[in-house]
């Protein structure tokens, strides 16, 4: 039944539960690896998490209730308080089965003079980690890891007890020989990290077996010790105490259904690690890559245990009522072909055991031997011989970053977890060029380019042969079924990330260290290439299907999440509009903002890259460019009309359809209107506004994001293009609308391009919606004005009103103004609002509060309204605030905007949100991004500092962060000034500082995953725990 873990994740809200998970999982820690989803301005909220246990469900507990106590326990208690500590923490990338994610726990002090703290497994990690400690009387210092331990739910941090000045250090003494069924016990530990609480109870069983927690890490080949406590979110690593003051057992996991049970890591081997690691010697740990489970007699006997033995194992440990039994073999493992699933333990190295402690104890001390068994199979008694592994050496403290994904040899966790040799490359972060349809993580790469990768050192040298932009084959596997192999083209990008980077954990800083492993290959050059397009037989509009010469698929890759969009990948159809020079026109759906990667792919045979020449503030279209001399096809350019289409004249909907198919239908026009796309109220994004949209009589318009409307001779009338709106609030997803945009509107900014000419377009800073004469003339409309619209445009008898003015243009047009004429001109069309996109000023009629108004109003220009900057630092994305901000919001509270954040990142773990506005660092006004990075570069690494802040909806607050160059160095991305008409990589640069931040600016090689970034917008922008 589900289980979950005591650690909690970051958290605002006051949950009582074990662990705070991402996601709903059988079983969870008890840290506080609670789930985290920020909507708007909000800080992370927790969510509850289960796993399954085969027993019972079980939970990772945290909150402890205080409890009226007698003096004996009084006195324990006091001493207990000062040992224990709250840990605050992050593991900083994805690794192994961890995610990244931010969290705390509890732990307790072990070594006062060495400055050891013993806490669980699932909080130290088994990837970097970085945190720190927060003693009783709230004094603070850093901890570093010292030991993880491969299997078992234990792990020891190390602090400088030099650093804690204002109170005596204690440390617990660890007694597991005291741990006895009936035992009156109390449990110490952080509820949220806010205050010390205290939990009874007694100890009922010793022989439980780990509870699984899905998965994620879970513990193994060990006993758990059972008590009716009812522990919750936070108490990852709190001692188990007894009346004496000895740790008994650590806390580490629970029932999820609210029972008062708990289950409790005995100490018999963290207490033997300690040891080592105080006498300065290596924890050695020997496996045998099996995994047995305690059953009782009565199941054994169905398994085949002979009456002989079970009286004599009965004899020797008369308490006992199970003995141990092999569950699974790992393939190619030492035990593989020798022991068998069902096979009863009875002896090993001629010792007679029942308990998992003995068999630990012969394994690590015979790494590098040979130990024997004895175990009964089917009432037969069978002898082996098994060499003893290192489990160290099938437990990776290495991963290497390449090409947007990082990856590392598969662990002993995942190959028990999944029952598979423990072998292979595995992806650690699905991102960039990895990022595979499906699952986000448990993929494993068989090939690269066709080279076998069967280990990490395989894998890097065939990365490294690999240039940059070099499209290859990649095979792999997922976990859950590796019966089915998956074959994907990759495009290997090592130009948003150059280096293949390799970090190695180091055991006596508690930090990772990162390496460079060469510098990529050239980009090969392109070689022209040809091919045909299809033909759509049997049409009743062949000139019509003839279009399809004249569509060419679009890729596109962002390397980072900008402007509140939520993908990192996009694809659709573009229509050609310039065959000569390689123009092609396509939604801004598919294409937001321009740093980032585009391909073009030709008659689904020709792939060329190409580059982003022009992003249309309002009308929903990018136009792209690729280099035409390379494509030896018969590309058609699209002939536009010039006529505008009409309400219920006829068309042919030529469009592609889910299945990237073409389809052609003949269909009429129902309806072109002013519409509006709903703005995103979780996260301010791009999207159209003051168009006409046109719809049309046919499915097929629901079913086709990209497409045409154009007569039978192939002229083509309108764009059929994807809108993106808002997110549902209800599952999370985008909500995408299909409508088409008439030609006639994309002339004059097609033509000038067409010229060589960059349209300088200027807009009204506001968003307009319609308005009918019965409303007008409630507002004061007069008859005369109610007649000329009636008379001048007999098919749209509509004005235009203000519904929203952009954020610091409150001087001319105002909310509720109702447009009558521009340069007088009556504006009853969305077309007739074209002239703000060639006039500095125009000469505006308005009805305002029952008043005509003649005003001035100056135009924006929107070459500033798209983003040419944005900085990470502490794993904050920064950037201005884009168009969509501008639109949404009244009040601009600074130009530093947060756009996301890194999960793992001090960004994430102190609660910066996106959306979020950043006014000042140190007290020290940021209006822009250039002083703020002038600011935080005077931050030295590792120390606290203070940002003012102000969320979306105008609450200020102020946030400590501590600084973390090691782990999350600033990056930049700008706009090159002198390029800033292209996209891509070439439009761009990147750049970094020096080591400690402090530095000067300079190109910059370190990997960024920019999937992984947070935007406090859905359940796909955030990580499991």
């Amino acid at each position: 039944m589900p289980s979950t873990r005591s650690s909690k994740r970051k958290q605002e809200n006051d949950v009582s539960q074990t662990a705070k998970r991402r996601k709903p999982e059988p079983a969870v820690l008890k840290d506080d690896q609670d789930e985290m989803s920020i909507d708007g301005d909000q800080s992370p909220k927790a969510l509850n998490g289960a796993e399954s246990d085969s027993e019972e469900e079980v939970q990772i507990s945290g909150k402890i209730a205080a409890v009226a106590e007698t003096r004996e326990w009084q006195a324990t208690i006091e001493r207990v308080v000062s040992t224990a500590v709250s840990i605050h923490f992050c593991q900083t990338c994805s690794f192994d089965t961890d995610p990244a994610m931010s969290s705390e726990a509890t732990g307790f002090v072990v070594d006062a003079e060495k400055g050891y703290i013993m806490t669980n497994r699932h909080v130290v990690g088994a990837g970097p980690f970085w945190g720190y400690c927060i003693f009783d009387n709230h004094e603070e210092c850093d901890v570093f890891p010292v030991y993880r331990d491969p299997v078992h739910d234990f792990g020891i941090l190390r602090f400088d007890p030099k650093a804690i000045k204002y109170m005596k250090l204690n440390a617990l003494t660890l007694r597991p020989d005291l741990a006895k069924v009936g035992s009156e016990i109390r449990v110490v530990g952080n509820d949220a990290g806010e205050k010390l609480s205290i939990l009874s109870g007694v100890i009922s069983r010793l022989d439980r077996n780990a509870p699984e927690y899905g998965e994620g890490y879970s513990d193994f080949n060990t006993q758990y010790i059972q008590a009716s406590a009812a522990a919750s979110g936070g108490s990852s690593g709190s001692p188990v105490v007894d009346i004496d003051g000895y740790a008994v057992a650590l806390q580490a996991g629970g029932r999820a259904d609210g029972a008062a049970t708990d289950y409790f890591l005995p100490l018999d081997r963290p207490l033997r690690a300690l040891k080592c690691i105080q006498e300065g010697k290596p924890v050695a740990r020997g496996t045998i890559q099996t995994q047995w489970l305690i059953k009782p007699f009565d199941e054994c006997r169905r398994l085949g245990l002979s009456t002989e033995w079970e009286a004599a194992m009965r004899k020797e440990f008369p308490k006992e009522t199970g003995l141990l039994v092999a569950e699974l073999i790992l393939p190619e493992g030492p035990g593989h072909n020798k022991i068998e699933e069902g096979d009863v333990l009875i002896k090993v190295n001629g010792n007679l055991l029942t308990k998992f402690t003995l068999l630990d104890a012969i394994l690590d001390d015979g790494v590098g031997q040979k130990v024997q068994l004895l175990v009964q199979r089917g009432g037969n008694d069978v002898e082996v011989e098994i060499d003893v592994g290192n489990l160290h050496d099938i437990t990776p403290d290495r991963f290497v970053s390449v090409a947007g994904g990082s990856f590392h040899d598969l662990s002993y966790q995942q190959a028990r977890l999944y029952g598979v040799a423990c072998k292979g490359v595995y992806v650690c972060e699905a991102s960039g060029s990895f990022r595979f349809e499906g699952a986000e993580a448990g993929w494993i790469i068989d090939s690269v380019d066709n080279k076998p990768t069967p280990n990490l050192d395989t894998f890097v040298e065939v990365m490294q042969s690999v240039p940059d932009r070099t499209r290859v084959i990649v095979s792999y596997k997922h976990l859950r079924d590796l019966h089915t192999q998956h074959t994907s083209v990759v495009l290997v990008d090592r130009h948003w990330s150059k280096k293949i980077r390799l970090a190695v954990r180091n055991d006596e800083t508690g930090l990772w260290d990162f390496s460079d492993l060469g510098s990529p290959l050239p980009t090969p050059a392109p070689v022209a290439r040809s091919a045909n397009f299809i033909s759509l037989e049997g049409t009743q509009y062949p000139q019509a299907a003839e279009i399809i010469r004249s569509f060419v698929r679009v890729t596109v890759s962002l390397p980072v999440k900008l402007d509140g969009f939520p993908r990192t990948r996009k694809n659709g159809h573009g229509l050609v509009i310039d065959a000569e020079k390689g123009l092609v026109i396509v939604s801004r759906a598919t294409l937001p903002y321009d740093l980032c990667d585009v391909s073009v792919h030709v008659a689904e045979s020709i792939i060329v890259d190409a580059k982003v020449i022009f992003l249309h503030p309002l009308q929903n279209y990018a136009i792209i460019k690729y280099d035409a001399s390379l494509v030896k096809a018969p590309i058609k350019s699209a002939r536009l009309g010039t006529e505008t289409i009409k309400q219920g004249s006829s068309t042919i909907f030529f469009g592609f359809n889910q299945n990237m198919r073409p389809v052609i239908a003949k269909t009429s026009v129902t309806d072109i209107t002013t519409v509006g796309i709903p703005a995103s109220a979780t996260t301010p994004r791009y999207r159209a506004i003051n168009l006409d949209a046109v719809t049309v009589d046919t499915s097929l318009a629901a079913q086709c994001g990209t497409g045409v409307l154009l007569t039978e001779d192939g002229t083509v009338q309108a764009l059929w293009l994807t809108y993106l709106g808002e997110r549902n609030s209800h599952n999370n997803k985008d909500v995408e609308y299909h409508l088409g945009l008439a030609t006639p509107m994309l002339l004059p900014v097609l033509g000038q391009i067409q010229e060589g000419v960059m349209p300088q377009l200027r807009i009204l800073n506001v968003e307009t919606s319609t308005t009918t004469m019965s409303q007008a003339r409630i507002m004061g409309l007069s008859d005369t004005w109610i007649q000329r619209v009636e008379t001048e445009d007999p098919e749209r008898h509509q004005l235009f009103i203000v519904r929203k003015v952009d954020s610091g243009h409150h001087d001319g047009l105002k909310e509720a103004d109702i447009i009558l004429t521009i340069n007088d001109k009556l504006a009853t069309r969305v077309s007739d609002l074209d002239l703000m996109y060639s006039h500095a000023s125009l000469d505006v009629v308005v009805l305002r509060k029952r008043e005509e108004v003649r005003i001035a109003i100056a135009t924006v220009p929107t070459n500033e309204l798209e983003t040419d900057r944005c900085v990470i630092f502490c794993g904050a994305v920064l950037q201005p605030p884009h168009h969509a901000v501008r639109q949404q919001i009244s009040k601009l509270h600074s130009g530093v905007y947060i756009s996301g954040r890194l999960r793992g990142s001090p960004a994430y773990m102190y609660g910066l949100a996106p959306t979020n506005f950043i006014t000042h660092v140190n007290a020290v006004p940021t209006p822009d991004l250039t002083s703020f990075v002038t600011e935080v570069n005077k931050i030295p690494d590792n120390t606290y500092f203070r940002l003012k802040v102000k969320t979306f909806d105008n609450v200020p607050w102020v946030a400590t962060l501590k600084k973390n160059e090691h782990y999350f160095p600033t990056i930049e991305f700008e706009k090159r000034k002198d390029m800033s008409s292209m996209g891509g990589e070439e439009g761009w640069r990147r750049v970094t500082y020096d080591e400690d931040g402090m530095g000067k600016k300079h190109e910059g090689a370190e990997p960024f995953e920019g999937e992984v970034v947070d935007q406090g917008i859905g359940v796909e922008d955030v990580e499991r725990a």
